[in-house]
């Protein structure tokens, strides 16, 4: 595993062409957002990426991406990689009705992302910002979150308040809620 402590994205690059998402890395400097960036094997499961993530700290999360019943609205559910979340219970907490997950041809259009990549971080591909997020309350007891950049051949890491200050900057829905288990 490759890791990278980057104060600015253009030194970084510099280093190394990094995997994920150049619009985001763009996004991310633009908003002075520091990042720990780690380089991986492909971790399309929680299971897999955590072989990767056991010795970096920070809150690791699990995303969902959810379609209702109609499919015209779309949802990403972000939540701590050890909490467990069933899709009745997430019906009940959400008030959306009928939930499915949503398929890959709409992950694309709506995230730019393909299964295994989903991030709240694709929400800058979102750009009539019609996917709303819900968003676990405990990540923002955290000092620090990590996530795929918007591929899962790569991690990068960044402090809680940074990564609220991103959700104001996509301007996307969202929702903060307590999830228990």
């Amino acid at each position: 595993m490759i890791a990278i402590f980057a104060k600015t994205i253009k030194r970084a690059r510099l280093i190394l062409n990094m995997n994920g998402d150049p619009k985001l890395f763009e996004i991310l400097e633009e908003l002075s957002i520091q990042f720990e960036y780690y380089e991986h094997p492909p971790t399309p499961t929680i299971e897999e990426a955590m072989k990767y993530w056991k010795d970096i700290e920070s809150t690791h999360c699990k995303n969902l991406f959810f379609r209702n019943h109609k499919g015209d609205r779309h949802y990403l559910v972000v939540f701590d990689h050890r909490k467990t979340l069933d899709v009745k219970t997430l019906e009940g907490m959400l008030h959306q009705g009928k939930l499915t997950f949503a398929s890959e041809e709409r992950m694309s259009r709506f995230l730019g992302v393909k299964p295994g990549s989903v991030t709240p971080l694709a929400l800058i591909n979102d750009k009539n910002n019609h996917v709303k997020l819900f968003i676990d309350s405990d990540i923002r007891k955290g000092t620090k979150v990590s996530f795929h950049p918007c591929s899962n051949t790569a991690s990068i890491v960044i402090k809680t308040t940074d990564l609220i200050r991103f959700l104001y900057y996509v301007q996307n829905e969202v929702e903060w809620l307590d999830i228990m288990h």
